[in-house]
């Protein structure tokens, strides 16, 4: 089973993508081998910026998104909502990369299941 998570909203201020990221660490752990994909869109995209430093204490979505990775998983940022906000690729934490909204088309038809965050 391949499974598609899409983020849309900003990686603090609202708990949105902490939960759907530990929604997406806790299928790894149950199913390693389930192919499974993030996609960040809007303000999401900020999420994978590299370097992020949060409180003692508090989640950091970097560290998530790297988790995401080592379970051999993708995080796809679309690359018109990085440059709505100025994110440049450089930027980006290793293993992420920019996409396209034909690539979540793709990864969409071929997904069995798309959780929307």
């Amino acid at each position: 089973m391949k499974i598609l998570f899409i983020l849309n909203d900003p990686p603090y201020g609202t708990e949105r993508c902490y939960n759907a990221l530990r929604l997406a660490l806790a299928l790894q752990k149950k199913e390693p081998d389930t192919p499974l994909s993030v996609f960040l869109m809007a303000d999401a995209v900020v999420a994978a910026r590299r370097g992020q430093k949060t409180p003692d204490g508090y989640y950091n979505l970097e560290r998530m998104l790297k988790r995401v990775l080592a379970g051999k998983g993708q995080v796809l940022l679309c690359g018109t909502c990085m440059d709505a906000r100025g994110l440049t690729e450089a930027e980006l934490m290793e293993g992420s990369r920019r996409s396209t909204m034909d690539e979540l088309a793709t990864e969409t038809l071929a997904a069995d299941k798309v959780i929307v965050f």
